[in-house]
């Protein structure tokens, strides 16, 4: 990986891992749907005019239903139950179960059998990850709701879903307009929620963390994103995945002065692990003809 690629890998692992943060900070003064309007509409605002003037939006028109559930399963629906979640829950232990996603994702690939069939070495990451998941929330349940935990779990299904939606129908398209259109979109729905909770007052530092989810978490890192995608290759860029709820777990113990808990850490480890082993690519046999697995 050059310079470039690192820097822009670094950053993207520090970027995706203060959403939990801001998430936590905003949530105290500002409804979910308020929240959630104005991180959509100032990413829109950044990047449709971009995406506009690269004509990136025209040729979304034919597939416009991939677009609408990929914005309903990415955006919409995650980005709310995620507010919601973190009323009652610390941003690390939040950031910690979103860990998973990848976990989920190597067992709907073993499950509809995608392109291979999973080897043993997946299955034994998948046990690993899921014991992970039954420690970082069983060992902690006593400060733990079940409602938080359902809508955590919604959040990590439509996480897993986005990205093959993206992959299966949108592959062809311009990434940069069906961010931008997708933000649209989220923001237009819940624009009519929104205009009915806007806040009599909100403190610097809840409007400080609104900004910072729409200019720098949601605008600047799929700029990012995109340029490391083009750097690396998206099976690399994929791996800022295990390093975010890394980085949300410290940014929430050291600033918000959240617990880190013996369950935390010891889930952490066992879901990272698990996504490593569950989601790592097969070496070729030589008996057999090559066939390259689809991304995770």
């Amino acid at each position: 990986m050059s310079r470039r690629g690192m820097t822009m890998f670094a950053a993207l692992c520090v970027i995706w891992g203060i959403p939990y943060l801001l998430i936590r900070v905003a949530v105290k003064e500002l409804s979910p749907a308020f929240l959630v309007f104005s991180r959509t509409a100032i990413g829109a605002v950044l990047l449709l005019p971009l995406a506009a003037r690269r004509g990136e939006l025209r040729v979304l028109l034919p597939a416009w239903r991939p677009v609408l559930l990929f914005t309903v399963v990415e955006i919409g629906i995650p980005w709310l139950l995620l507010s919601r979640a973190e009323e009652r829950l610390a941003s690390s232990l939040t950031g910690l179960l979103v860990a998973a996603v990848p976990l989920v994702a190597a067992a709907v690939t073993a499950a509809t059998g995608s392109a291979h069939r999973p080897e043993r070495r997946s299955w034994i990451g998948l046990l690993i990850g899921i014991g992970g998941v039954a420690a970082l929330v069983g060992l902690d349940f006593g400060r733990v709701g079940v409602v938080p935990l359902i809508e955590v779990f919604v959040v990590v299904l439509g996480y897993t879903t986005g990205p093959m939606v993206l992959s299966r129908s949108l592959s062809d398209l311009p990434s940069l307009g069906v961010i931008a259109a997708s933000l649209t979109i989220a923001a237009l729905a819940y624009a009519p929620f929104a205009a009915f909770e806007v806040p009599g007052h909100v403190r610097a530092d809840v409007a400080l963390s609104v900004v910072g989810l729409g200019v720098v978490c949601t605008a600047l890192a799929f700029l990012i994103f995109f340029a490391l995608i083009a750097e690396v290759g998206p099976v690399r860029a994929t791996v800022i995945t295990y390093v975010n709820p890394a980085v949300a777990a410290v940014l929430g113990v050291v600033l918000l002065g959240e617990r880190f808990t013996f369950g935390m850490a010891i889930g952490f480890a066992l879901v990272l692990a698990g996504s490593v082993l569950a989601t790592g690519r097969r070496r070729p046999r030589q008996a057999a003809p090559i066939v390259e697995p689809a991304p995770g």
